[in-house]
């Protein structure tokens, strides 16, 4: 009976059916929530990121 219990033990313990979509899950999530508490620092850096971009292409299109 031992035997027998040890053995769907392991059947669980090896069923990786599923797995993938549970890492993708997790992983979104941590990114959501690493978005969430650096809001403010990342609307920042796009902001700048952005106003650099405009600027090159302003320039490179007057020419200078």
């Amino acid at each position: 009976m031992l035997t027998a219990f040890r053995k769907q033990i392991q059947g669980v313990w090896r069923n990786e059916e599923g797995l993938g979509m549970l890492e993708m899950i997790l992983i979104i999530a941590v990114i959501v929530i690493i978005a969430v508490i650096f809001r403010d620092q990342l609307k920042g850096i796009v902001q700048s990121l952005l106003g650099k971009a405009k600027s090159k292409t302003e320039s490179f299109m007057d020419g200078n």
